[in-house]
């Protein structure tokens, strides 16, 4: 049996991880090596790339940066989470903002010092990565489509990491970084809609808030259509191996997206858009497998 206090560091520990998101930093982790391995890397010996210290060292930068991201998001949102997402804002707050706050500034410096092992410019890269995250934060979130634009892009900056470190210009990393970015996209727009009622409460001026649903619907289409679009092209025109069956299953939950964003009109109905989304990005990570794990294995 546990004793109190362990159970109440057991309870923080979980409600930290809550903040913090771990699980999807977990995701992150596997992402950034799969990324490595099979797309931007795939001319280097497998195990020089899984046993290639700078990259482990960018990676633990851009988990401690992340980490440190979900916790200021959380403190400057404690309000509207109050509203939007009571259940999980009760297990965050059982860890203190002041708590929170030291985390942040920790992670941050750990994040400076796995950097500094790679180099100066990593450490700037970084730096101005902090500093973008806390600006979205604390300002642009509140701003319609800057604010969208701002945290997509911020999203997927771990892979643009990647890209400097490896300097694979191929036309086929650009493709997957625009369907990427796309995605992720319409699901910042649709998680707008489905906090609708806190950013109305606290004035966030999402799109929502100032152009209204309809206006989010039109674009989250139109968004979605760029997306099929560069999903069809990545079919056509790559080297993709089997990794068309992930395009053409993305393609059909994009469809059964559409058909349910018509009729949406509460934040149930926008949760699930949003996990069907979150589907789509999640699978997409793993199905970086499909891409051809014949070579894979000739290179260990």
């Amino acid at each position: 049996m546990l004793s109190r206090r362990q159970k109440h560091i057991l309870i923080k520990f979980f409600s930290l991880f809550s903040v913090v998101r771990g699980y999807n930093i977990l995701v992150v982790v596997v992402a950034q090596y799969l990324a490595s391995v099979y797309i931007f890397a795939h001319y280097k010996p497998l195990k020089s790339v899984l046993l290639d210290v700078n990259l482990l060292m960018l990676v633990l930068a851009s988990t401690a940066t992340i980490a440190s991201g979900y916790i200021i998001n959380n403190f400057y949102d404690s309000e509207k989470d109050l509203i939007n997402k009571p259940r999980k804002s009760m297990l965050d707050r059982l860890v203190s903002q002041n708590t929170k706050l030291s985390f942040y500034f920790i992670l941050n410096f750990l994040a400076v010092v796995f950097a500094s092992y790679v180099s100066f410019k990593a450490v700037l890269f970084f730096a101005l990565y902090i500093f973008a995250i806390w600006l979205y934060s604390h300002r642009l979130k509140k701003q319609p489509i800057v604010g969208n634009l701002v945290s997509a892009i911020l999203t997927v900056t771990p892979f643009f990491v990647l890209f400097i470190y490896y300097k694979n210009f191929e036309r086929v990393v650009f493709a997957h970084g625009v369907f990427l970015f796309l995605i992720v996209s319409m699901r910042e727009l649709t998680k707008d809609l489905e906090n609708l009622k806190g950013d109305l409460a606290l004035n966030y001026r999402t799109v929502p808030v100032v152009y209204g649903e309809q206006v989010s619907k039109r674009m989250l289409t139109v968004v979605g259509v760029f997306t099929i679009i560069s999903a069809l092209l990545l079919i056509s025109f790559f080297k993709i191996g089997h990794m068309y069956y992930y395009f053409y299953l993305s393609i059909v939950l994009l469809l059964i997206y559409f058909i349910i964003l018509l009729k949406s009109n509460k934040k149930p109905h926008y949760l699930i858009l949003h996990n069907i989304l979150k589907f789509i990005i999640v699978v997409g990570i793993f199905s970086i497998l499909l891409i051809d794990v014949s070579v894979v294995l000739n290179r260990i």
